[in-house]
């Protein structure tokens, strides 16, 4: 029994493995791939060169794949691809890339996309995050694995948020948002460390302290920016089992910004 409803309208060059479920009056275009145990709502626009793996569950009202909002777009063939497991709420919108940002916009996989959310050109998305009703990204965001988005939350174009941070509803961000950093205004600033987000993914006390000396060196000891770097890439001494989550830190600030920056 063919799993496409009759309404449905998929271009008969899109390629849809056969375990694919597509429900009325959505329309899926030429381009479009869609992966085994993908699920795709009623009233569901996926277009342009999207490509979507395995297992996603696409409620209904989404637009995937459509150009993007900018206005040097001229037609190139730019991407979307969306990993596997991935659960896209109702009237989400997520566009293709641009030929100036590297031609595409990704979402990777176990990502939990709740309703109105918004991915525009170029943006990168990695793996396990958690983005709440209308969290917004401008165009060539990165946002790390394991990232919570509180309701509301909005991003300006070009902003880092590293692994395992979370930002409180409502919040602006024009800066780029440090690995496991909790933040929170408008514009938003840093408040503390993402520590029982930690713990509940596995993260032993000596990992918790490095965190916490990292929160120290950037938030409570008046240093410069270049200072609390050289300062957290000494913790790995200190703290042996954090070697990882020291290099992730100090890989993330090494790229910051000067003119954008941290939110402090």
């Amino acid at each position: 029994m063919s799993l496409i409803h009759p309404t449905a309208l998929v271009d008969p060059s899109a390629e849809l493995d056969t375990s694919v479920s597509v429900g009325p009056f959505s329309v899926i275009g030429p381009h479009v791939k869609i992966g085994a145990g993908t699920t795709v709502g009623p009233h569901t626009v996926i277009e342009g060169h999207t490509t979507i793996g395995r297992d996603n569950r696409i409620f209904q009202f989404v637009s995937l794949g459509a150009i993007n909002q900018d206005k040097k777009y001229a037609g190139e063939p730019c991407e979307l691809l969306i990993g596997d497991r991935n659960t896209i709420r109702e009237f989400s919108t997520y566009h293709i890339g641009t030929a100036q940002g590297g031609g595409v916009t990704r979402l990777g996989n176990d990502n939990w996309m709740m309703a109105y959310t918004h991915l525009a050109h170029d943006c990168l998305v990695g793996d396990h995050t958690i983005f709440a009703n209308n969290t917004q990204l401008a165009g060539h965001v990165e946002v790390g694995d394991w990232v919570i988005f509180g309701g509301f939350t909005v991003v300006h174009q070009f902003v880092r948020i590293g692994a395992h941070a979370m930002t409180a509803m409502c919040s602006l961000l024009f800066a780029d948002v440090p690995p496991f950093v909790m933040c929170q205004g408008q514009p938003a600033a840093g408040r503390s460390m993402n520590f029982e987000g930690l713990r509940r993914r596995g993260f032993n006390a000596e990992r918790i302290s490095a965190v916490k000396a990292m929160h120290k060196a950037l938030y409570r000891e008046d240093l410069t920016l270049a200072q609390a770097q050289a300062q957290i890439a000494t913790l790995a001494e200190t703290y042996p089992q954090a070697g990882d989550d020291v290099s992730l830190m100090v890989d993330f600030l090494a790229s910051v910004s000067l003119q954008r920056g941290i939110v402090r």
